[in-house]
């Protein structure tokens, strides 16, 4: 649910040209005994931490509408109210670049992202990214948070990713994912024979040694993370996969696939040197050696409509590079 402030309660620390909207959400049972800057990003998870505090000093960010500290304790059950200040993102520079569009209407933009693209600038990554270029194609979106990016897919993975166009869009995208209504599906080619599928309900947290990465961990600071996944084409080697998100996080796929001893072929980061089967051909070999990203495509992606309610979904073909990958294996095979 969202709505305009008023004049009379705007906060503040507003100006007149940043726009504010409402945002409520209900605290589940299940983080009963957290603190409130801890569920809060939970809860509101295309605002950053440090906005979030800095909010909840401020007032911005209520309980049953009452301020409340970052420290204090939920019980579950809990109205928040956040104030969301949307301010200009002028530190964002647009730019002309390239990527296809597959759907695109007055609420929201699919687009097939193409591997090696960057989603959202970073430290390293502060020019060159879709975000980037959706300020250049729809200048509006400096208006929306995160110019109206809702979910992300690593640089190196491609397929379809949704954008709002609208504050409401996005407002309403946003809880749609956290209700786990939204569809993504993936497809994979992952290095040894999967027998079967099956779903994979592991949390997720920083790897304990190197912070960049994601490992299964109980820590404190894991999040529930759960997959499944069926077999759809078997090689000699090697295994094409699907893969249901059933929830988001950082590299889950990748970590998940990984854990159960089934790495992606490619993958940098989880997935060691390349294996090369026995009696590979030249060819095979070659390319498996030169195939420097996870083979990952975000094949199908569901929603329903911000304005309309109809449900809709798009699918986006295997890139050119992973269909080379699958038809070398397939002859392999024989």
């Amino acid at each position: 649910m969202t709505e305009k402030f008023s004049d009379s309660l705007k906060p503040e620390s507003d100006s007149d040209s940043n726009e504010i909207a409402i945002v409520n959400a209900e605290v589940p049972l299940e983080v009963a005994g957290q603190r409130l800057d801890q569920v809060a990003p939970q809860l509101f998870p295309d605002f950053s931490r440090s906005r979030l505090q800095s909010w909840i000093k401020l007032g911005n960010l209520q309980v049953d509408g009452k301020s409340a500290r970052g420290k204090d304790k939920l019980n579950g059950g809990e109205t928040l109210t956040l104030a969301a200040v949307l301010e200009q993102q002028n530190h964002w520079q647009p730019e002309a670049i390239p990527f296809a569009i597959v759907y695109e209407d007055e609420a929201l933009i699919v687009i097939n992202k193409q591997a090696g693209l960057v989603v959202h600038p970073a430290a390293g990554n502060r020019s060159g990214t879709l975000l980037n270029g959706l300020l250049h194609h729809c200048p509006e979106l400096g208006q929306i948070p995160r110019a109206g990016i809702v979910h992300r897919l690593d640089k190196e993975t491609s397929g379809l990713i949704v954008v709002a166009k609208t504050l409401e869009s996005h407002l309403a995208l946003v809880q749609q994912l956290r209700d786990k209504e939204v569809s993504r599906i993936y497809q994979a080619v992952v290095c040894g024979l999967v027998t079967a599928g099956g779903k994979i309900d592991e949390p997720l947290g920083r790897h304990p040694v190197h912070r960049t990465k994601r490992a299964v961990s109980h820590g404190a600071d894991a999040r529930e993370a759960v997959s499944h996944y069926r077999v759809l084409q078997k090689f000699r080697s090697h295994t094409l996969v699907q893969v249901t998100l059933e929830t988001g996080r950082t590299h889950q796929i990748r970590v998940h696939m990984t854990h159960l001893g089934f790495p992606l072929v490619g993958d940098p980061v989880y997935g060691g040197r390349p294996r090369i089967p026995k009696g590979s051909s030249p060819e095979l070999i070659s390319y498996l050696e030169k195939f420097k990203r996870q083979a990952l495509h975000a094949w199908q992606l569901g929603l329903t409509h911000p304005l309309t309610g109809e449900a809709m979904s798009w699918q986006a073909d295997i890139p050119e590079d992973m269909q080379v990958l699958l038809e070398l294996l397939e002859t392999d095979n024989v």
